[in-house]
């Protein structure tokens, strides 16, 4: 498959994930499923769908991770540039620390931080958030091999 080709097919899958992310947000019952760094996610899942950084357990650990330090750290220290500092380095840390790094989670404690999320913001978005992304590439990846498996090469 040729680089322009490869582009569009992974650019085709983030647009469908985004777009399943953000019908969901806007149904009559709907929960926030959307943020910022989910767009920098859908690139490693779509473009680079064998990368480490795009498996499902950096991107869902990696998220939830670094959501979490955001949090924790707005709830106990609150927001000053030294705060944003440490809860990014932190996020960075134990990423790597577990094995579950996932830069586009990076933004995720200066996201937190400085919009004043609450607890619920770990569930959603973050967590269902990156699940969805994560089986829409896993069944977007499926569909796609079976197409290039049948089709004349």
């Amino acid at each position: 498959m040729d680089r322009v080709t490869a582009a569009l097919i992974a650019g085709l899958g983030a647009a469908i994930a985004i777009l399943i992310l953000s019908l969901l947000s806007h149904s009559p019952h709907s929960v926030v499923l959307i943020m910022a760094p989910f767009g920098a996610t859908t690139v490693l899942v779509f473009g680079l769908p064998n990368s480490p950084l795009a498996q499902p357990k950096n991107v869902i650990l990696g998220h939830l991770i670094t959501a979490f330090i955001g949090l924790l750290v707005l709830h106990t220290l609150g927001v000053s540039p030294y705060t944003l500092a440490l809860a990014t380095g932190a996020a960075v840390a134990c990423m790597m620390i577990s094995n579950t790094t996932h830069p586009p989670a990076g933004a995720n404690p200066l996201l937190i931080m400085l919009t004043h999320q609450d607890w619920a913001f770990l569930v959603t978005p973050v967590l269902l958030g990156a699940a969805i992304i994560v089986i829409t590439g896993k069944i977007y990846s499926n569909i796609k091999n079976s197409m290039l498996i049948r089709s004349p090469r």
